[in-house]
């Protein structure tokens, strides 16, 4: 096979790929694919980030001089920032497709669509998304922890919805639990921020690191029961 003949049959190849996917199938694949390509890459280095800040902070404690330079801090509260924002949008975006393609749309095909109730849910989606963006942009406790409660408070009304695939029964191995959890661990890392810096006792500084250790567990857990569920979707066709 000359060279010629690889370039015609690899892209051929590339289209064969996707022949069997319908439009559900490529728009659920939104999801994973921003999980892969943003939110993981980011978690490493936020990771990073936490560990060469909290070595530079023992050291200064103990009077020694590291080697680490100060800004550090600055970046592993800005990326952090990022991956909340990155992993809240794509729980947001796995909600929005379960409730469309298997609630929504599934139930105007039936004719059985509660218009009122598919209004009522579309609202939480933007108030939740808004209440989202205003808590990056609060500065005072009071607005951070309303701020904070609501974009919560929607990512979970909205996760109890028909479609939304939760797998209660094993909620131990569940990928929605998993990413609802480290969602909420997420928001409430961002609403602290503020109070970490002002607290001279550490205390929400220890509770930042606790949290976030457990969150790192569940991104574990997230990459093994996302890579499991995948394997469970079939294409649909066109």
């Amino acid at each position: 096979m000359n060279i010629f003949d690889i370039l015609l049959v690899v892209p051929t190849q590339y289209t064969l790929a996707f022949t069997n996917l319908g439009t559900k199938d490529l728009v659920s694949l939104i999801h994973p694919a921003i999980a892969v390509i943003l939110v993981f890459p980011i978690i490493g280095i936020v990771s990073n980030f936490a560990w060469q800040t909290r070595q530079r902070r023992l050291a200064i404690k103990d009077g020694k001089k590291s080697k680490i330079p100060s800004v550090v801090g600055r970046e592993h509260v800005k990326l952090g920032r990022w991956l909340t924002g990155s992993v809240v949008g794509v729980n947001l975006i796995g909600l929005a497709y379960s409730i469309v393609y298997k609630n929504f749309i599934i139930n105007f095909k039936r004719d059985s669509l509660d218009t009122n109730q598919a209004i009522i849910i579309t609202l939480i989606f933007i108030a939740t998304i808004a209440s989202f963006i205003m808590l990056f942009r609060a500065q005072p406790k009071l607005w951070r922890g309303i701020f904070a409660t609501l974009s919560g408070m929607g990512l979970i009304i909205l996760g109890a919805q028909e479609g939304v695939w939760r797998l209660s029964d094993q909620w131990y191995w569940s990928h929605y639990y998993y990413g609802m959890g480290v969602s909420l661990l997420m928001i409430f890392s961002l609403a602290i921020i503020e109070d970490i810096y002002k607290d001279r006792s550490n205390r929400w500084r220890n509770v930042h690191i606790m949290l976030n250790c457990f969150a790192l567990l569940l991104f574990i857990g997230q990459g093994i029961t996302g890579a499991r569920d995948l394997l469970e979707i079939s294409p649909i066709g066109k």
